[in-house]
């Protein structure tokens, strides 16, 4: 992204309250997609799809504070299992619900939260914000698996250019 966003004002206006929470700070202490913390996938799921969302002339508010709130859980979900369904399958409802104990959450808001693992789940979100949303979340989960493995190719592979270039 062009655009850091801890420097982008506009995005910090939308989701500053939020992120200034005990809840939405508590995610720092959770292991999302192995490399990364539950709140910085959040946030990049967040400015991303804020940027998208703004871009494509959608509800850029919703979509930054709902992306922000999508995995508002506080367990290991590699090891926590549901009697009533995967986590897959619950944790959007048990996000919207401790969204809910935070702020108050417009019907869009709560559809993007509650529809962001669309394909792993049935329901199809309503709005273009949810997939927005949907399609940002599943980027970022596979970037931050592979970034440890991105980031070795691309040492790799600036090592080999500079040998190239060295030896013409």
């Amino acid at each position: 992204m062009s655009t850091k966003w801890n420097e982008d004002q506009e995005y910090l206006s939308i989701i500053e309250s939020l992120l200034e929470t005990k809840e939405v700070q508590a995610l720092a202490n959770y292991t999302q997609h192995h490399y990364t913390t539950r709140l910085s996938h959040s946030i990049s799921v967040s400015y991303r799809s804020y940027r998208i969302a703004k871009k494509l002339g959608c509800n850029e508010v919703a979509t930054a504070r709902a992306g922000l709130l999508h995995d508002l859980f506080y367990y290991d979900w590699r090891t926590t299992k549901f009697d009533e369904g995967t986590h897959a399958f619950m944790h959007p409802k048990i996000a919207v619900k401790n969204a809910q104990k935070i702020t108050s959450l417009s019907a869009l808001e709560i559809d993007i939260i509650v529809k962001h693992m669309w394909l792993a789940t049935v329901a199809f979100p309503k709005y273009k914000e949810s997939y927005i949303v949907t399609i940002v979340d599943k980027y970022c989960a596979v970037a931050e698996v592979l970034s440890p493995t991105v980031s070795k190719s691309q040492v790799w592979l600036k090592k080999i250019w500079l040998k190239l270039k060295v030896a013409s």
